[in-house]
């Protein structure tokens, strides 16, 4: 490993001091924060026994600190390592126990049906319920949220009702999307929290452990059973200089992608140092933490710095903030140890920092603008810009909203016009309130911007586009601040190009249009013929006159109770919601399935369960289920959602999966790397396994899409040689060979699984296959899903 030295940012007090003694009951805050803060002396007696496990002269990473300290057992966990992380890192399996669940209305769907088949009466942790996934974007804010709410009130009383009668906090459509509603309420230094969508880590830009998940996992949390994640390795990111000109928070995160790819990060928790880190605002933190998704990441993190008290503060949680300096103070708690090792080394020198364009169609295609221009000539990109859009839960803080209207300003006083669509999405109803008073929405539509709801929106797919046809072939450019931009993604149409950067860059852009334009370096030609220079953007990290809340009714009751009495009604002629039924469990033979489709290439979970249209079947598994893999490439034939029965009759993928499920013949899918990449969408595990699938066979997972794959009862195995995958055709059965012995040895046979090929022609081989099944998911997987599992000890308990 590559041994960095992290500063000490705060005097800490020895690790091999004894904490558990000291810590109880000295971080005390007022009742109405007890559940947004993190039980810090709990954790502290918890970190003191992982060090006298791992010895206390071993320092730890923050991210170590964090994880280990919400350990069930700390014993169980770490007793094999000897006394050493490098024994841990990305091989011991961690029983732990989150602070916090937080749910966005797609997932929340899923989530709660299946938490509501454990028959408990309230969730064991604090959660909250945010929508902000359904809320399409077109004509503005006001406009849009009418109509949204009009045509999801089955989804959104449903939500509603779930969260009163199980005391969980309900952030309705237009309050705001949930990881800026978690930033400015929930996370906190030290909190280890789970979240259903995959920008969860977001979080991390306030110091959390914040790792994005499937409902399943989040059910887990909420029932109190102990979530397991393999322990992460630690990818150290050392930040060095100071941002300045036109770099922002974006470009640190955007080049990362561009270092590392969409798998760099896998398996990996990414923990910022360096004197860098002390420049950045939180929510410039929140911004590069929350695209730390696209380079496969599990979660990432930063140190505690002044930053972070400022905007807890600032954010109405000032007496969080003084137990957390307290807790740093005394135990450097919230920071690396001084000599903590990391995996890996990245440098970052932001003095030296170039703003960053990435696209198309994959988010680590990592261009510096100054070079844009003549790329984007070379691969044969558009010309011209068609629109530009910023916000979203990646970009939508004051800071970022203050230097986008500094530019527009300095457009406004030389006379320019918007030259492309322009659309502004705000994350909170507190940022919207707050840049409202400031005259900043003024300006925004002054100038031709329409301001859409505190929501989600074109960023995940709920835009209801007008310039350009869903179905038009011609490819065109947009420039947004978001954080994905896989095909189809945004608009529905595949041949969108979305090339993702900072709301500097987009500003900017939507004055030019011209795929070639810098605004670092170029000039604009005015009507009178002169020309015109932007200045580097100018904002400020916090508003100067404070945050206000703005409409109360988008504002939940702080702190519900339970209410028993409310009833969750679910229509069984509803085509927007459906009650469970369990999926079987493990008959205890070998599985024997047949090829149904060998993909090519990319398949994100987009392509898997698309979203966009597909998003209001989120609680309907047999509805969404019509959607399986309809985005994937038939590796045999080039087609996109085409498969072939074994006597060659064509198919659109679903369907045929529907017509072997109605055979009773069990399938497999055959995939490449990376299989599942994307947002943490649990119907890509969920569909496959209602209807028929049994096994995932891939050159490489995505780290949320192979843990949904097992919570759901599905098989994911691994080519042990990648050459395999060429040896494969549709069709092919696929039998286990070992599978019992495996699931005798409680997934604990080292990690490999043999399978018998047998071609069309009657011919067979033997292929290597690698699992990472631990024991409790070998459980799931006999229990036929985790859910059945959790409800088959619930009623053992009770």
């Amino acid at each position: 490993m590559l041994r960095a030295k992290v500063p000490q940012l705060f005097t800490a007090r020895a690790a091999s001091r004894s904490l558990a003694t000291q810590a109880s009951g000295i971080y005390e805050v007022p009742q109405e924060y007890q559940s947004r803060t993190p039980p810090y002396s709990k954790l502290i007696s918890k970190l003191d026994a992982v060090r006298k496990i791992l010895g206390n002269d071993q320092p730890l990473t923050l991210a170590e600190k964090i994880l280990y300290s919400h350990l069930v057992d700390p014993e169980e966990s770490l007793a094999s390592s000897n006394g050493k992380v490098s024994n841990i890192r990305g091989l011991q399996y961690l029983k732990l126990n989150p602070d916090r669940v937080a749910m966005q209305d797609a997932s929340a769907q899923m989530a709660l049906l299946q938490f509501m088949t454990c028959g408990m009466s309230s969730t064991a942790v604090p959660a909250s319920i945010h929508c902000d996934h359904l809320i399409v974007g077109k004509d503005g804010a006001e406009q849009d949220l009418v109509k949204s709410v009009a045509t999801n009130k089955e989804v959104f009383d449903f939500l509603q009702s779930c969260g009163e009668k199980y005391g969980i906090q309900f952030w309705g459509p237009g309050s705001g999307i949930i990881h800026q509603i978690v930033l400015e309420n929930f996370s906190v230094p030290g909190l280890m929290m789970l979240g259903t969508d995959s920008h969860t880590p977001n979080a991390g830009g306030l110091g959390a452990i914040a790792i994005g998940v499937g409902g399943a996992d989040a059910v887990d949390a909420l029932t109190g059973t102990p979530w397991e994640l393999k322990a992460p390795k630690i990818l150290g990111v050392k930040l060095t200089g100071q941002l300045s000109g036109w770099s922002s928070p974006k470009d640190v995160i955007t080049k990362l992608a561009g270092l590392l790819t969409v798998r760099g990060g896998t398996g990996y928790i990414v923990e910022y140092f360096g004197e860098g880190v002390k420049t950045l605002s939180c929510t410039g933190m929140a911004t590069i933490c929350n695209m730390g998704a696209e380079i496969g990441a599990t979660t990432s993190t930063f140190p505690y710095q002044e930053a972070h008290k400022r905007y807890l503060i600032e954010t109405k949680r000032g007496p969080i903030a003084q137990a957390a300096d307290s807790v740093n103070n005394s135990y450097g708690f919230l920071q690396a140890d001084k000599g903590a090792e990391y995996d890996k080394v990245v440098e970052i020198n932001l003095s030296e920092l170039e703003p960053h364009v990435n696209g198309p169609f994959t988010p680590d295609l990592s261009t510096p603008i100054s070079k844009f221009g003549e790329t984007a000539k070379k691969e044969g990109w558009p010309e011209q810009v068609s629109a530009g859009l910023i916000g979203s839960c990646t970009n939508s803080s004051y800071q970022d909203m203050s230097r986008a209207v500094s530019i527009i300003k300095q457009a406004e006083a030389a006379g320019l016009k918007p030259k492309i669509p322009f659309f502004v999405t705000p994350g909170s109803e507190q940022i919207r309130a707050t840049i409202e008073r400031d005259g900043l929405i003024d300006t925004f539509e002054k100038n031709g911007a329409i301001v859409l709801a505190n929501a989600c929106g074109p960023c995940i797919g709920q835009w209801d586009r007008t310039d350009v046809p869903k179905t038009s072939t011609e490819t065109n450019a947009i420039f947004t601040s978001f954080n994905r931009n896989f095909r189809a993604r945004n608009d529905g149409n595949r041949n969108t190009m979305n090339f993702l950067t900072s709301p500097d860059m987009v500003t900017a852009m939507i004055y030019s249009g011209d795929m070639n334009y810098n605004p670092i370096t170029d000039s604009i030609k005015l009507e009178n013929g002169e020309s015109f220079k932007f200045q580097p953007p100018q904002g400020e990290d916090l508003p100067s006159h404070g945050f206000i809340r703005g409409r109360e009714e988008f504002y939940p009751e702080a702190n519900p109770q339970p209410k028993p009495e409310v009833q969750v009604n679910v229509s069984p002629e509803s085509d927007r919601l459906q009650l469970l039924d369990p999926f079987k469990p493990w008959s205890g033979e070998e599985l024997s399935t047949n090829v149904l489709l060998k993909v090519e290439g990319k398949c994100t979970t987009d392509h898997i369960s698309a979203a966009g249209a597909w998003l209001k079947y989120k609680g309907h598994l047999e509805n969404i289920s019509y959607n399986t893999l309809i985005g994937a490439v038939n590796k045999e034939t080039g087609e996109v959602n085409k498969a072939y029965d074994l006597n060659g009759d064509a198919y659109g993928i679903p369907e045929l999966m529907i017509k072997w499920k109605e055979e009773g013949r069990p399938w497999i899918v055959v995939a490449e790397h990376n299989y599942g990449e994307g947002s943490a969408r649990e119907h890509a595990a969920l569909s496959p396994r209602f209807l028929g699938g049994s096994i995932i066979l891939v050159k490489s997972f995505a780290r949320i899409h192979e843990t949904n794959l097992k919570k759901q009862g599905m098989l994911p195995l691994t080519f042990a040689d990648e050459a395999d995958y060429d040896r494969i055709s549709s069709g092919d059965l696929i039998t286990t060979i070992d599978l019992a012995d495996m699931i005798a040895k409680e997934g604990n046979n080292g990690g490999n699984l043999r399978v018998k090929v047998t071609k069309k022609d009657g011919t067979s081989f033997e292929i290597l296959t690698k699992h990472t099944m631990s024991k409790d998911q070998v459980e799931f997987f006999k229990a036929g899903s985790a859910i059945n599992y959790i409800g088959n000890l619930k009623k053992q308990s009770n």
